[in-house]
C-alpha cells in the first residue's frame, strides 16, 4: 500500500501524464488522512477491538489499490490516496499493534519486537516483488495483484486469527471508568518520537545526497546507504533478544542518545569508513526507536489505554512523517546538504531532552506509587 510507487511511481506518471513529485505526493496523502483518522479511532479501538477496524481497513485497501490500477488521472489518483489513507489508519502498524496486544496479553512486548522485526522486511519483499511484476505485465497489473492479495490474504487472516471482543457499549459509565492519558507524558513521547521520525523520514530520500556532499563518490555513497537497512534490522533484533532484561526507557535512550552521536560522526567524515561507522549507527538508532515508539507505552500508559494511546500518538508521527521528505528537499536545495545534517541534529537533540524528561518523570511517579504502597503495609 505504501512502498507500491517507489518501484511502480516513474511508470504511473508517464501513463498517467502527471509529474514524477506529483506521483510521490500521493502517499504523503496517505500519511496526512492517517494523521486525520487515527485519534477519533482511538475510541473504536478500546470499545470494540483491532478485529472489525481491521477487517473493514483490508477492503478499503484493496479499494484504494484497485482505483490506483483502474486511474485515468490525477482525481482518481488521488482519490485512491485518499481512501488507502483511510485503510492505513484501519489496519497498519498501529491497528496491528493493538491487535497484537489483544493476543499476546503479558507477552505483548516480545511480541511487539517480533512485529517490528518481521516489518522491517517490508521493502526488501515489496519492491523486488512489484518490480518483478511490473516489468512482465505492467504497473497496473502489480497494483491489481497487490490489491487482491490485500483482500484475498490479510482479510482472512485478520477474521480467523484476531481476537474476539464483545461489542462494548458506548454509554456514560465506560467514558466516566476509561482511564486518563497524562497529558504531559504523552505530550513528552509526542515530541520525542515525532522528532526522531522527522529525521529518518526526511532521511529515507536524502541521504544519498547528504553522504555524497560528505566527500563520497555515488558508489560509496549507496553502498553506506544500502547499510543502514541492515543495521536497523540489527536494532530492532536488540529489543527482541534482551527484551525481557531490559527497561524499554533504557533501550530508548541509548537509541535516541545514538542519533546525535552519528551525526557528529557524518559532518566529521570524508571517508568510507566514517560514512559506514554512521550508517551503523544512525541505522541501529533507528531500529532501536522502531521498537520502543511501540513498547515504552506499555510501561507509561495504563494497560487499558494502549489502544487509545498509540491512535493519538499516530497523529503527531504521522504529520512529522508526511512533512519530513518536502521539507528535508527544500533544506537541500536551498541551504545544502550540511544544514540537512545540522537540522537533524538539532531534531535529534531535542528529543532525547523529550524522552531523558519522560524519563525523570517516570522515576518520581513509580517513586511516590512505591512510597504510598510502603505507608500502606505499614501496621
Amino acid at each position: 500500500m505504501f512502498y507500491l510507487p517507489a518501484v511502480t511511481g516513474p511508470a504511473m506518471a508517464a501513463d498517467l501524464g502527471l509529474a514524477l513529485p506529483l506521483v510521490m505526493a500521493g502517499p504523503t496523502v496517505m500519511l496526512i488522512v492517517m494523521a486525520m483518522v487515527s485519534w477519533p479511532l482511538g475510541a473504536m479501538f478500546e470499545r470494540h477491538g483491532a478485529r472489525p477496524i481491521m477487517l473493514f481497513g483490508s477492503i478499503l485497501g484493496s479499494t484504494g489499490l484497485l482505483i490506483i490500477a483502474l486511474a485515468s488521472g490525477p482525481a482518481s489518483y488521488f482519490l485512491s490516496w485518499v481512501i488507502l489513507g483511510l485503510a492505513g489508519a484501519s489496519m497498519l502498524t498501529t491497528p496491528a499493534q493493538i491487535a497484537v496486544m489483544e493476543i499476546a496479553g503479558d507477552k505483548t512486548r516480545q511480541a511487539l519486537s517480533a512485529l517490528i522485526l518481521a516489518g522491517g522486511l517490508t521493502s526488501t519483499i515489496v519492491w523486488p516483488f512489484a518490480g518483478l511484476l511490473q516489468a512482465h505485465w505492467g504497473w497496473r497489473t502489480a497494483t491489481l495483484t497487490c490489491s487482491a492479495i490485500v483482500l484475498g490474504v490479510c482479510t482472512p487472516l485478520f477474521w480467523s486469527t484476531l481476537a474476539r471482543r464483545p461489542k462494548a457499549k458506548p454509554d456514560t459509565k465506560v467514558m466516566i471508568d476509561a482511564p486518563r492519558l497524562d497529558r504531559l507524558r504523552f505530550a513528552l513521547f509526542a515530541v520525542s518520537f515525532a522528532l526522531n521520525g522527522f529525521v529518518t523520514w526526511g532521511f529515507a530520500l536524502t541521504i544519498i545526497v547528504v553522504l555524497e556532499a560528505s566527500g563520497l563518490n555515488h558508489s560509496s555513497a549507496l553502498t553506506a546507504a544500502a547499510f543502514i537497512g541492515i543495521a536497523q534490522w540489527a536494532g530492532r533484533l536488540v529489543d527482541l533478544v534482551g527484551g525481557r532484561r531490559l527497561s524499554s526507557f533504557l533501550t530508548g535512550l541509548v537509541g535516541s542518545i545514538l542519533f546525535p552521536l552519528s551525526f557528529i560522526i557524518l559532518v566529521l567524515t570524508d571517508s568510507v569508513y566514517g560514512a559506514m561507522l554512521f550508517a551503523t549507527l544512525y541505522g541501529v538508532a533507528s531500529g532501536i526507536t522502531a521498537v520502543t515508539r511501540a513498547t515504552l507505552p506499555l510501561q507509561i500508559f495504563p494497560p487499558d489505554a494502549y489502544a487509545r494511546a498509540s491512535a493519538r500518538l499516530a497523529v503527531p508521527l504521522n504529520l512529522a512523517f508526511a512533512s519530513a521528505p518536502p521539507a528535508f528537499t527544500a533544506i537541500l536545495v536551498r541551504a545544502g546538504p550540511h544544514a540537512a545534517i545540522w537540522l537533524a541534529f538539532g531534531s535529534s537533540i531535542l528529543a532525547v531532552c523529550a524522552l531523558f524528561g519522560l524519563w525523570r518523570l517516570q522515576l518520581h511517579q513509580d517513586g511516590k506509587l512505591q512510597q504510598g504502597s510502603d505507608f500502606k503495609d505499614k501496621p
